[in-house]
């Protein structure tokens, strides 16, 4: 695999050593010295009192203290580097590369949630094999919080999910990669309009609050150039003070949703954003409407609870997200009547298998006569039907390849059911984001469809192929419900 793919596509478990010597707050310097000789490393670490990392001492750092002839019995303090930067062993490698190319560090600890060390990152290492061009990509993945970064930050993702497929990458991985840096655009945005409040004399949250992504980034499988499906999770308030709180939540969604549009986000035609009062609320507010819209289950509430379900968090108190998620998986499982009703407002929409197995293609009039809109018609339907199957389980992962997992481990798919189910999500995602990537090089807007001429013959048995798994699973599910209402459950 290519140095680029293999750097974007890692985390930093797979790259970091063992965990460097850890020293007592109350270590001297000659104590680190005595440890890093002892151990041959180039770094140690000092313990906070309270636990986790104190400070960072480097070989550099031991130099300085010879050269400033410091005595040997002085704390460690006065020769360490602090505050400590840290990453966490699943953090993306390249997002780590950056931060110590960034700050100017040769090494990075990993810590685990409570903040102990688990490993050490060291620069030169991680960027052994990598090019220039390697770096440089990197760099336009991790620009600073200004317009323009940004927008070039979402641009570059066209141009890396293009190298990342002609070096053969797995689907998953191109779209785990652009979500996760769509999740670090959202945060970087957050951020910058909740210091910009405070400089206009806003102030800072009054509240602690979640910022959430639904849909294709809630379940980390995005396409090139999503337009933008966000809310807010907000900690409960009084209600006298609604709105003080809400009135600053919704400032800030102002300034999140333009400036994500500003960064290559369309504004949500629908209106699924947090500007919204309908997709901002406390978090007992969506306690409260989910579970109105689980007992009514009228249209309007089934779609506008289909597009919730994947809700996930990219910044604020992931807690409230969290407790969210089991109120969510909660009040669905076994909920065969509203699941029932969501079924059958997707079968609305067919799938992409037409008459005598054959593409169904696009009739309506425009830009895309002629044309398979494989999303709607091929992944966006197998989506929902594994998501059906998940939310009548109890099954509280997104990310679709992971509900097929868990699907399988409790016995509902069986391994040959898995597989293709799987399989085809792979072959469907993988042809729609190698069209988009070729639309966007030539400079249109990525899409959804695909001409029926732009596959090979190979490709085109395989989609019909996959169109048929997504037809059964579909007959599967519907039967499954359909039976579950008949029979009183499972």
């Amino acid at each position: 695999m290519d140095v680029a793919t293999t750097l974007l596509s890692r985390r930093v478990r797979d790259c970091m050593a063992p965990p460097p010597p850890l020293l007592a707050p109350d270590a001297s310097c000659s104590d680190v010295i005595d440890v890093m000789a002892a151990s041959g490393v180039s770094c140690a670490i000092v313990r906070a009192a309270g636990g986790g990392c104190a400070g960072i001492v480097t070989e550099q750092d031991v130099a300085r203290r010879v050269a400033l002839r410091m005595a040997a019995e002085a704390p460690a303090w006065d020769a360490m580097s602090s505050p400590v930067r840290t990453v966490r062993p699943d953090d993306y490698l390249y997002t780590a590369v950056a931060a110590m190319r960034r700050h100017g560090l040769r090494h990075l600890p990993a810590v685990d949630a409570t903040g102990s060390p688990v490993g050490m990152l060291d620069l030169d290492a991680a960027l052994a094999e990598a090019t220039a061009p390697t770096v440089a990509i990197i760099d336009r993945l991790t620009l600073g919080e200004d317009a323009g970064g940004l927008a070039e930050m979402k641009r570059a993702e066209a141009e890396i999910a293009g190298a990342m497929i002609a070096d053969g990458a797995v689907c998953a991985d191109i779209q785990a990669l652009i979500s996760h840096v769509n999740a670090e655009i959202h945060r970087r945005v957050a951020a910058a309009a909740l210091r910009a409040m405070e400089r206009d004399g806003l102030g800072r949250p009054p509240v602690a609050f979640a910022a959430i992504v639904m849909g294709s980034g809630g379940r980390g499988e995005s396409y090139l150039f999503p337009d933008q499906d966000n809310g807010f999770i907000i900690a409960d308030y009084p209600d006298s003070e609604h709105d003080r709180i809400d009135g600053f939540f919704l400032g800030l969604a102002d300034r999140m949703t333009a400036a994500l549009d500003a960064a290559g986000f369309p504004l949500c035609s629908g209106g699924v954003m947090a500007t919204n009062p309908l997709w901002r609320k406390t978090l007992t507010q969506w306690r409260e409407q989910t579970a109105i819209w689980a007992r009514r289950r009228s249209p309007a509430a089934v779609r506008l609870a289909d597009i919730f379900f994947d809700f996930q968090a990219v910044c604020g108190d992931d807690a409230l997200a969290a407790m969210l998620r089991r109120h969510v998986t909660g009040l669905m499982r076994g909920n065969i009547a509203f699941l029932q009703e969501v079924m059958r407002d997707q079968a609305r929409y067919g799938t992409a298998l037409g008459l005598f197995g054959r593409l169904r293609r696009d009739r309506a009039p425009g830009p895309y006569r002629g044309q398979v809109d494989l999303k709607r018609g091929g992944t966006l339907a197998l989506v929902n039907a594994v998501r059906l199957l998940a939310l009548r389980e109890g099954i509280a992962v997104t990310p679709t390849h992971a509900r097929i997992a868990a699907l399988r481990g409790t016995g509902v798919l069986d391994a040959d059911d898995a597989d293709e189910i799987s399989a085809a999500f792979r072959l469907m995602s993988m042809l729609v984001l190698r069209r988009q990537v070729e639309q966007a090089a030539a400079g249109a807007r990525p899409g959804n469809h695909i001409p029926p001429s732009w596959l090979t013959r190979r490709e085109r048995r395989g989609l019909l192929d996959a169109l048929r798994v997504v037809d059964r699973l579909r007959d599967r599910v519907a039967g499954e419900l359909s039976g579950n209402v008949l029979t009183g459950g499972r």
